[in-house]
């Protein structure tokens, strides 16, 4: 996706009529794009001005139309590329209410992530570095845009990845952000794993209605990797707090036969324990 030169030579992918895929490098991040009669949806806008620019240009090559765009969560990687958009036309950018909140919160504590891949942004310095906050919100009932031939469908099925997961459904296709991941494991550094899990069934449930579904990094897939997703989130789970209730047992223990890799499964196993945590707090 990155030639020898360093330029994105990402390419859009056509997933169904109307409905296309572009993975950008350094994350993967995978950014849609619908296409209707009377205007376009872009979901994720990249990790800085760098990307943003790059799928501008990419959404530019394939239709001049009006855009609206949607972040699906508030990581860095899905929402640093807004500053672009809205600095070229874009009025609308569609989340969860709870997901604006956090980029308004945590953006700029997000800035170190990108240094690497994006510099200007990681410094809060030059063209299109500003934390742009979602400005049209999804609360409770699902929203519906028409794009004109097409329409698509935002809404918010429970925690999961974060706890404001934002789906676009689009025709066949269902944009997941990263409740599902291909290629890689879940990252659970402040996800709600067991919640995750129902929210994962309630995706399969959608079979009916979706045959393609896209995550937040990696290839396309289809229903049946999002109960294998869910099978293999349950397990990990079930390994991991039996683990915890056994005071006499060094949790770290579980890592070797949870089925992910050590950083994340310590990383599940940080995160079961913090929620943990809060929840005797709270009794």
């Amino acid at each position: 996706m990155t030639d020898a030169a360093g330029q994105d030579t990402a390419t859009w992918r056509e997933v169904a009529p109307r409905v296309l895929v572009r993975t950008n490098p350094g994350y993967s991040m995978n950014t849609g794009l619908v296409i209707g009669d009377e205007c376009a949806l872009v979901v994720d806008t990249g990790a800085g001005p760098r990307q943003g620019q790059a799928i501008l240009a990419a959404v530019r090559e394939r239709t001049d139309l009006p855009l609206i765009a949607v972040n699906t969560h508030a990581h860095f990687d899905h929402y640093f590329g807004n500053a672009v958009l809205a600095a070229n036309g874009v009025e609308d950018i569609w989340a969860t209410s709870r997901c604006a909140a956090v980029i308004a919160e945590s953006g700029d504590s997000q800035r170190p992530a990108v240094a690497g891949l994006e510099p200007e942004m990681a410094a809060g310095q030059g063209k299109y570095t500003d934390i742009v906050v979602p400005n049209q919100l999804v609360d409770g009932a699902p929203v519906d845009l028409d794009l004109g031939g097409i329409s698509v469908t935002l809404f918010h099925l429970g925690r999961g990845h974060t706890d404001h997961d934002l789906l676009v459904g689009a025709g066949e296709v269902l944009f997941t952000g990263d409740l599902l991941e291909q290629g890689a494991d879940p990252n659970f550094d402040d996800s709600f794993p067991k919640e995750w899990i129902r929210t994962l069934g309630k995706v399969a449930a959608l079979d009916d209605l979706y045959n393609v579904f896209v995550p937040g990094h990696g290839a396309p897939v289809t229903v049946d990797f999002v109960t294998t997703q869910m099978n293999k989130m349950r397990t990990a789970v079930a390994v991991t707090r039996s683990a915890m209730e056994q005071a006499s047992v060094d949790m770290t223990k579980a890592i070797p036969i949870l089925p992910y890799g050590p950083e994340q499964s310590r990383a599940l196993l940080m995160r079961l324990r913090t929620l943990a945590r809060w929840k005797w707090l709270k009794q």
